[in-house]
C-alpha cells in the first residue's frame, strides 16, 4: 500500500463500506432477477455491458484496452472469475435462498488456500489450515445435511446448488491465483473491462446453447434488479473496491467478506422471507472461524514486505 493522506484513506474508509454494502446486497439482486430472466442470459448480459462501459471510459482516457498482449489472459480469467466464480453462483440462486449462497460462498478462503498449495510457489498447508478446513467446511455440511437425508427433488436440488457454490468458489481461487502472478503491468480498469467482456460473452454462448433467449418474460422487479446489478453492483462495487486497495490495508479490506453475509441474510429474511434458523447460524458460525483460522495462518506467514506491498492484479467480486 502506498502513502495515502488522512484525506484518502477517510474515502477509503466509505468505499470500503460501499463494497461490503454494495457486494452485499447483490446476493439479494441476483435471486429477484433470476425469478424471470435466465442465469446465464442475465449473467451474460450484466458483464458485456458493464465491462463495455469500463472499456469506453477507459478508450476515451487514451488506455488500451484490446491489447492483443491481454487476450489470453482475459480469457483465462473470464472463464474462472466470471463464468465458474460468477456464473455458478447466479446459477445456484435459481434453487438456493440468497442468505445461504452467501454463507456457503464465504467458504471461498479454504479453496484459496488449497490451490496456493499445489503451486510450487505458494503456501504450504500446515496442521493450522487443515483445521481450518474441517471446521469450515463442518458448516457446509451442516447446511446441507438434512437435505442430504431427506432427499426429493428439491433436497437434490438444494444440495446441487450448493456444489455450484462451491464449483464457483473454486474457479475464483483459480483465477485469484493467476491474477496474483501475471499481468502485474496491466491497468486494472482495463484489464477487467476486458475480462467481463470475455466472460460475458462465454455466458451468452452458455445460454444459447442451453436455449435461454427463448420464451423470457421480464418482470419489474427483475428488470430492476438487474439494472442493479449491472450499475451498482458490477461498476460501483468494482471502482470502490479498488480504490479501497490503494489506501487501506489487503487485511482490512479483505473483512468485507465477513460482512457481505451478514448483509445478504439480513435482506432475504426481510425481503424475501427467507428462512434463517439456529442451524444456519451454527453453521455460519463453523464457516467464519474456519475462515478466521485458514486467514490468521496466512497473516501470521506473511512477511511485512508482502503484506504492505501494492497490487495490481484485477480484482471483481464474484457476485
Amino acid at each position: 500500500m502506498t502513502h495515502s493522506s488522512p484525506a484518502e484513506r477517510k474515502a477509503a474508509l466509505f468505499a470500503w463500506l460501499a463494497v461490503c454494502l454494495i457486494w452485499g446486497t447483490t446476493y439479494l439482486a441476483i435471486r429477484v432477477s433470476v425469478e424471470t430472466i435466465p442465469p446465464w442470459l442475465m449473467s451474460g448480459v450484466r458483464w458485456i455491458t458493464a465491462g463495455t462501459t469500463i472499456a469506453l471510459f477507459m478508450t476515451v482516457r487514451g488506455e488500451r484496452v484490446f491489447a492483443a498482449e491481454h487476450w489470453r489472459g482475459a480469457a483465462f480469467l473470464g472463464f474462472f472469475m466470471f463464468v465458474l466464480g460468477n456464473g455458478c453462483v447466479v446459477l445456484a440462486e435459481v434453487v438456493v435462498p440468497s442468505g445461504l449462497a452467501a454463507l456457503v460462498v464465504a467458504s471461498a478462503p479454504f479453496w484459496m488456500s488449497g490451490v496456493e498449495a499445489l503451486r510450487r510457489d505458494g503456501e504450504r498447508i500446515t496442521w493450522r489450515t487443515v483445521l481450518g478446513f474441517v471446521v469450515g467446511f463442518s458448516g457446509v455440511l451442516m447446511l446441507i445435511w438434512p437435505d442430504l437425508v431427506r432427499g426429493g427433488a428439491s433436497g437434490r436440488g438444494l444440495v446441487l446448488g450448493v456444489i455450484s457454490l462451491q464449483v464457483a468458489c473454486l474457479g475464483w481461487a483459480i483465477g485469484s491465483s493467476y491474477s496474483k502472478r501475471h499481468a502485474r503491468e496491466a491497468n486494472v480498469f482495463s484489464s477487467a473491462a476486458l475480462q467481463m467482456i470475455v466472460g460475458g460473452v462465454m455466458m451468452l454462448v452458455l445460454a444459447t446453447v442451453r436455449g435461454e433467449w427463448r420464451g423470457v418474460a421480464v418482470s419489474g422487479p427483475s428488470a430492476i434488479a438487474f439494472a442493479y446489478l449491472t450499475t451498482i453492483g458490477a461498476i460501483g462495487g468494482f471502482v470502490a473496491y479498488t480504490y479501497a486497495l490503494r489506501h487501506l490495508p489487503v487485511s482490512l479490506v479483505s473483512l468485507y467478506a465477513y460482512v457481505n453475509p451478514i448483509i445478504a441474510v439480513a435482506l432475504g429474511a426481510a425481503v424475501l422471507g427467507e428462512p434463517f434458523t439456529m442451524r444456519m447460524a451454527a453453521a455460519a458460525a463453523l464457516v467464519f472461524g474456519g475462515v478466521a483460522i485458514v486467514r490468521s495462518q496466512r497473516q501470521t506467514r506473511r512477511p511485512l514486505m508482502s503484506r504492505t506491498r501494492k497490487s495490481t492484479m484485477a480484482i471483481t467480486s464474484s457476485t
